[in-house]
């Protein structure tokens, strides 16, 4: 399955467009995670722990859409778009939405 935030894929023509997919993954992320983020950010590090599950995130909402494509028939999704977002009343979810186009190509 080719994954691609580009409208088209060089090489390939574009026989059959399936249609818009989606795909989403929330995380929550503990108390101490937020307590050890809290800290790097105060003497400006990175989070390690936030990073991590931002990757697994955006892994996950990825497999979801090659996954809904397979369903589709189709062989590569183009134009993806991946955003972030962070949810709940304290900011303790974050969320990551992925959307493209399922399309056929040769």
């Amino acid at each position: 399955m080719i994954l691609t935030t580009t409208p088209s894929i060089e090489g390939k023509s574009i026989d059959t467009y399936l249609g818009v997919i989606t795909g989403e993954a929330v995380m929550g992320a503990n108390i101490f995670k937020d307590l050890f983020a809290g800290i790097r950010d105060i003497v400006g590090g990175r989070s390690a722990a936030y990073e991590k599950e931002l990757r697994k995130a955006r892994s996950i909402a990825l497999e979801e859409i090659g996954a809904e494509a397979e369903k589709l028939g189709a062989n590569a999704v183009v134009g993806i778009d991946i955003d972030y977002e962070v949810l709940g009343e304290k900011g303790g979810m974050l969320m990551v939405s992925v959307s493209g186009t399922a399309v056929r190509v040769r």
